[in-house]
């Protein structure tokens, strides 16, 4: 899977955030957008599109109060993801049907808010893969999303979800397992779930790539 770049010149992420600490407000706008398809994908199927852009916001604004948090700079962008995560279980327990108290090991995004997303896919494979995702529980779907779409080591999702490695590694096993069962269920065509199934590095990593690139042009 090939990542999608961050940027091939100019100030990292930590020389960004160590200006941006020092009062350096263009550094911080330079932060965030670079990290704006990032957050953009990251919500994109999980909520409504009604509800991305206060998310992303909500987010932003959390991320410049607690900055100063960040023990080590290199690591902004899974603070980031992080933040976007707390930022989720809180819309969830505003917004959802269920009750404020929503177990997300438990409940999907199609339990939470049905039919509240709408991601066009290229592919029948992608369109079965979106779906898949959103129908098994949200905490299964994160932690999946993380591992394909943004290649996140296991130590760095621990550090988002802020949960030990070890609870990581055995939820992405299940999620795995839950995914499959999804794919299968949702299926359409033998042939579509066997192709899905064959190359789902690959076509996880093309959604991933595809939802990032539809946020740069909206």
């Amino acid at each position: 899977m090939t990542r999608l770049p961050q940027a091939s010149e100019g100030p990292t992420d930590a020389e960004l955030l160590e200006a941006w600490r020092g009062g350096d407000a263009v550094a911080g706008e330079q932060l965030f957008a670079r990290h704006y398809r990032l957050l953009k994908r990251y919500f994109r199927n999980k909520v409504g599109p009604q509800h991305i852009a206060d998310l992303m916001q909500e987010t932003f604004v959390a991320s410049v109060a607690s900055r100063e948090r960040v023990a080590d700079a290199s690591r902004f962008r899974a603070y980031l993801l992080r933040i976007a995560y707390h930022t989720l279980c809180r819309h969830f327990g505003r917004h959802s049907r269920a009750t404020p108290a929503v177990d997300l090991d438990e409940v999907s995004v199609e339990q939470l808010e049905p039919g509240a997303v709408s991601v066009i896919a290229r592919t029948q494979e992608q369109r079965l893969l979106l779906e898949a995702l959103r129908s098994i529980p949200v905490n299964y779907q994160v932690v999946l999303e993380l591992h394909y779409w943004e290649e996140l080591k296991t130590d760095r999702i621990a550090e988002v979800l802020g949960v030990p490695a070890a609870t990581v590694r055995s939820r992405l096993q299940r999620a795995r397992d839950a995914l499959q069962a999804a794919l299968d269920r949702l299926a359409r065509s033998r042939e579509v779930l066997e192709s899905t199934l064959t190359r789902l590095e690959d076509w996880a990593a093309r959604c991933g790539q595809e939802l990032g690139g539809a946020a740069d042009a909206e």
